[in-house]
């Protein structure tokens, strides 16, 4: 039987540690990986895609709102993702859900709820806190998740460093590549997020950024 591969992913170092040591109690021959940005998780997820499940938070360097969750989705769709997060209201668990998580964790969760969490989705499943109704999303709130997961883990990049204010040659300079590249995927982004210009894609980044999707469905 093959190892169980679990990656936890946040920057705190003693949550890191509490939630490991939870998941050993029940996981004691899984092999528990630790990441502290964005870019520490995707380069284990590159050194190995053979990856069971993981832990991310949706507050930690490298990320903005559902930026990480967007990464990782769209890079590596075939790996279980479940959040661990501090904002546990019902806006960020139904949009979390939306865009392709495959479950929700309070941090304040206790151990015998985190463990029931880990069976349910590494079973395949998807585990809310109890009390969690899914809510009714209006058709075009459900129509815009759908556009941003189907965002390119370079194109989700691009759309952050734009709302960074940086320019076409700053963003080819940063991502190293040409500015002809980067065209390319404004282009793409604004057909994918059906908005006609590059200030309606920093609105809609703005707005990932702090959680608001629905706030500009249908821009």
């Amino acid at each position: 039987m093959a190892q169980t591969r679990i990656i936890i992913a946040d920057d705190h170092p003693l949550f890191r540690a509490a939630l490991r040591q939870t998941i050993e109690t029940h996981y004691g021959n899984a092999l528990i990986e630790e990441a502290g940005d964005i870019e520490a998780l995707t380069g284990l997820l590159e050194k190995s895609r053979d990856c069971d499940l993981v832990l991310l938070d949706l507050a930690m360097p490298g990320v903005r709102g559902f930026s990480g969750l967007l990464l990782v989705r769209a890079q590596y769709p075939d790996i279980p993702v479940m959040i661990v997060s501090a904002s546990d209201d019902q806006q960020t668990m139904s949009r979390s859900i939306d865009l392709g998580a495959s479950g929700f964790l309070p941090k304040s969760t206790n151990a015998d709820a985190i463990q029931a969490s880990m069976k349910t989705v590494l079973d395949g499943g998807i585990w809310v806190p109890d009390g969690f109704t899914f809510d009714d999303a209006q058709a075009e709130i459900a129509e815009y998740t759908k556009r941003l997961s189907t965002l390119t883990p370079q194109q989700v990049r691009v759309l952050m460093m734009l709302s960074d204010g940086l320019m076409n040659k700053q963003i080819a300079y940063e991502l190293s590549v040409s500015e002809a590249t980067v065209k390319a995927h404004v282009s793409a982004i604004l057909q994918k997020l059906n908005v006609d210009s590059r200030t309606q894609a920093v609105i809609v980044a703005s707005k990932l950024e702090q959680g608001q999707i629905e706030a500009v469905a249908g821009a």
